[in-house]
């Protein structure tokens, strides 16, 4: 397979990006056409105007600010000014495993909720961006689930974070009621894992939605954690997955997303070009694969999110470039 082939191929597909269009927020609720469906969302280009920050368009179009800033680095976060054209990523390969309950993949930075089907209705997934866990209160991976729910929480900082402030020149109080200085937001969903001591909750500072930045919890943006407490019950599995690399196959091309990946403390770090082939070379197992390697280390070691045809199915081997 030919860098040509592979690059054109990619063209087709980037003809599915909407320029310059009216500024729409990007829906985050996905109707699954069929039960093998692996790709949700659309990528975008918009133009900014004047009064834009890519943090608030990172909100806009339901995307961390560092999936939106990652993709756009020549331009600033915070002056981006008027005519620029940004690359808004928005389509997703969905997570392995099973389609149930609340996926969390850490590296992503992004939720999966998959709602139970009603009768006679095509299932749906909806998906938000989310801040994990920093240094030594990385959010735990496996299978967990939402043990409550409430509105308006009162959080009470353990001894360990508010020793962490107070060596930060911050003290915090024994306890801080609901209101705008309240790091829970207006919504709370506790998790059985650890104890109860992780939960899912909102933010009283969306800029950080997408980082590495709370103590453990998934933390969402306030209208996002507000649709998500109304749609799951107590009860709900939450399944917490550490997938930096993901593949999917459409019309046999071969799609690969990679993100940076997080260490043990929680945090991005470059990706191991190496290790990432490894992962894809799993993740095509038996198949007979056309795959351009050139470019596919190139789209790994980018790390950035977007979705790239780095391959085609193959009935018979190719020269040089089966895997």
């Amino acid at each position: 397979m030919t860098s040509s082939q592979v690059r054109g191929a990619a063209g087709v597909l980037s003809a599915l990006i909407a320029i310059a269009g009216p500024r729409v927020v990007q829906a985050t609720e996905y109707t699954l056409a069929s039960a093998d469906e692996q790709v949700v969302g659309e990528d975008q280009t918009v133009v900014t105007v004047y009064e834009d920050t890519l943090y608030d368009l990172a909100r806009q179009y339901s995307l961390g600010s560092e999936e939106l800033i990652r993709v756009n680095p020549e331009v600033d976060p915070w002056l981006p000014g008027a005519g620029k054209k940004l690359r808004v990523p928005g389509r997703h390969i969905l997570p392995p495993g099973p389609r149930e309950g609340i996926v969390v993949n850490l590296p992503e930075h992004r939720l999966y909720y998959y709602p139970m089907p009603k009768r006679g209705a095509p299932r749906l997934v909806i998906t938000y961006p989310v801040s994990i866990g920093k240094m030594d209160w990385r959010t735990p991976l496996g299978l967990t689930r939402v043990i409550s729910k409430q509105k308006d929480p009162t959080w009470y900082p353990t001894a360990s974070v508010r020793r962490e402030h107070a060596q930060d020149g911050d003290p915090l109080p024994a306890s801080v009621p609901p209101g705008p200085a309240n790091p829970l937001g207006q919504y709370r969903i506790r998790l059985a894992a650890g104890n109860g001591t992780y939960l899912i909750h909102g933010t009283n500072n969306p800029i950080a939605v997408g980082l590495a930045v709370t103590h453990g919890c998934i933390r969402l943006y306030p209208d996002d954690v507000a649709a998500l407490f109304a749609l799951i019950r107590v009860g709900t599995p939450v399944r917490l997955i550490d997938d930096a690399v993901k593949v999917a196959w459409v019309d046999g091309e071969l799609l690969l997303e990679a993100h940076p990946p997080v260490d043990a403390q929680g945090q991005s770090f470059e990706p191991d070009v190496d290790q990432f082939s490894e992962l894809l070379r799993a993740a095509v197992g038996d198949r007979t694969v056309a795959i351009h390697w050139d470019y596919a280390r190139e789209v790994l070691q980018k790390a950035d999110g977007v979705l790239a045809t780095v391959g085609l199915e193959a009935d018979l081997p190719v020269a040089g470039g089966a895997l």
